[in-house]
């Protein structure tokens, strides 16, 4: 028998007692209203012991209050921008979110720029969830913001999660976005593009943050920078239109996207609304340009990683500034890392000699003429670096063995000098993937409806024939380690030295903020995190 006279003499006491509760929760622990996340593209965590001493700004605030881990992993395969920036707010490895490449990751020829020319763009590849859609799920209130100078770093820390991203178009100087997302550029997108502030940095220089003794790296590299501009000043184009396109390659393009970070988080008020947890995710390319261009040993990427510290700075304080930095969290990683110039006699302390650039393109194309022999449809064979796809169907009207084909191939790949291995990826499965990291990495990596056959690594440091930059992709610890660190609110401060992957930051993050994830996720939480 019901007694709600029982429940009507107890509401009061369970009012009063929720509310002492409530109380009591927000004089001991604040509500976490915004959630940012910082990724730097192309960031070793050498480079944060290396050039520590004379950090003074964001990055020595990051690192000594933050829960740092210096051995994260993006623990996949093809370490490369996309893929990484899908993993971190995904919790999830490529072979979740389908992203695999930076070759059509994000390009979507049905999501034109807004107000620009440039390549569309949406996330219509990505597969699943990313924190965005549990935040959202759990408020559907919460605002989401994710800005970047590349188009895919802008896009998929989000996924198809209902927000806004933009991303910079060098074409005509401005940021923007695409169809996916809106008709029109928003009015504080147009009048922050008004102030044409890439266009101002015409004819000026870029040049050493402190005197050149604070940097042992010689200055006279030939290699860097393909031979040309490898000595400091580099000027700027005194060409406006040139300007703007060129402009990625300098420092300067990350201030601009913090100044385009911070104008959005005022407008767009995140983190303002009392009992409303908001997004920003912040990803800052300079250092990736900077890197491939002069390399992991230059003084270029010295200097970079000093302004970077100036301007992870600027943007958090500016953002404490705006709101209360009691509620605020942060996350902190990188997409890869990278390889240094694999020139004979170049001097690095990668040790990365004898090393050298290679092709698969004998192999390939002997491929490719068997198959065309044997009657086979070659629409469904594809090659990308190192990366061999078959497409059954097509093997199965030849009536042609697709395994014995690709035993083939493997055979004379393995006779081009820099190849280390060559392999199925059925038969990586087999492999003792807790102690072979290449292999467990490239399982990581692709979805298993995509018909991927065989799987090449390179020797270490070896690169791609018509490579000329330093460069990133494998599945080498060079490329796959990076940071990964949580600081502010809830964050109990730190270094471990465990390995941890990029993959458990998003679940993390959700801890920490007291939500659920809505699907499986190949992350965990890092418990150490969490006070």
């Amino acid at each position: 028998m019901r007694r709600p006279y029982l429940v009507l003499a107890l509401a009061p006491l369970l009012v009063s007692a929720c509310r002492a509760s409530a109380q009591y929760d927000v004089r001991a622990k604040p509500r976490t209203q915004l959630v940012v996340h910082l990724a730097v593209d192309q960031l070793r965590p050498e480079y944060l012991e290396r050039y520590g001493p004379q950090f003074t700004s964001g990055l020595a605030r990051l690192l000594r209050g933050g829960a740092y881990f210096p051995n994260g992993y993006q623990d996949h395969g093809v370490t490369e921008t996309a893929p990484g920036h899908a993993s971190m707010m995904s919790g999830r490895f490529p072979s979740g979110t389908g992203i695999v490449a930076n070759d059509g990751g994000v390009l979507d020829p049905e999501a034109p720029l807004l107000g620009t020319p440039g390549e569309p763009a949406s996330p219509y590849r990505f597969r699943g969830s990313t924190l965005g859609d549990w935040m959202r799920f759990a408020d559907p209130r919460a605002r989401l913001l994710s800005v970047s100078r590349k188009d895919r770093s802008a896009i998929l820390p989000l996924g198809r999660a209902k927000g806004e991203a933009f991303w910079y178009a060098p074409l005509s100087g401005m940021f923007t976005t695409s169809t996916w997302y809106a008709d029109t550029l928003p009015t504080w997108v147009q009048r922050f593009n008004a102030r044409r502030l890439p266009q101002s940095y015409a004819g000026k220089q870029w040049d050493l943050l402190l005197p050149a003794s604070a940097y042992p790296e010689p200055d006279s590299v030939a290699v860097e920078s393909g031979g040309n501009d490898y000595v400091f000043p580099h000027r700027h184009p005194s060409d406006v239109q040139r300007t703007t396109v060129t402009l990625v390659n300098y420092p300067t393009m990350d201030e601009l996207t913090v100044k385009l970070a911070l104008e959005g988080v005022s407008v767009r008020e995140l983190g303002a609304v009392p009992g409303r947890t908001d997004f920003l995710s912040m990803s800052l390319s300079s250092t990736d340009a900077v890197g491939h261009k002069y390399g992991p040993d230059s003084r270029e990427i010295h200097d970079q990683l000093l302004r970077l510290d100036r301007t992870l700075g600027v943007f958090i304080d500016s953002l404490y500034k705006l709101r209360d930095s009691s509620t605020i969290v942060f996350s902190f990683t990188s997409d890869h890392g990278v390889s240094p110039f694999p020139d004979s006699g170049f001097v690095t302390r990668y040790r990365n000699v004898p090393a050298g650039r290679t092709s698969l393109r004998p192999a390939v194309r002997a491929l490719y003429q068997s198959l065309t022999t044997a009657g086979v449809d070659t629409s469904g064979f594809r090659e990308d670096a190192g990366v061999l796809y078959l497409d059954p169907r097509a093997f199965a009207r030849a009536g042609v063995n697709r395994d014995s084909v690709a035993r083939a191939y493997i055979a004379d790949v393995l006779r081009i000098n820099g190849v280390w291995r060559a392999e199925l990826l059925t038969d990586v499965a087999k492999r003792d993937t807790t102690a072979d990291a290449i292999s467990r990495r490239w399982l990581h990596m692709f979805p298993p409806d995509l018909p991927v056959m065989v799987v090449v690594t390179l020797k270490p440091f070896w690169t791609w024939t018509g490579v000329r930059t330093a460069n990133h992709g494998s599945p080498h610890d060079y490329d796959a380690r990076v940071p990964v660190l949580f600081y502010g609110a809830g964050v109990r401060p730190g270094r471990t030295d465990d390995m941890v992957r990029v993959v458990d930051i998003a679940p993390t993050l959700a801890a920490l903020i007291d939500i659920v994830p809505q699907e499986r996720l190949d992350g965990r939480v890092l418990t150490r995190v969490l006070k």
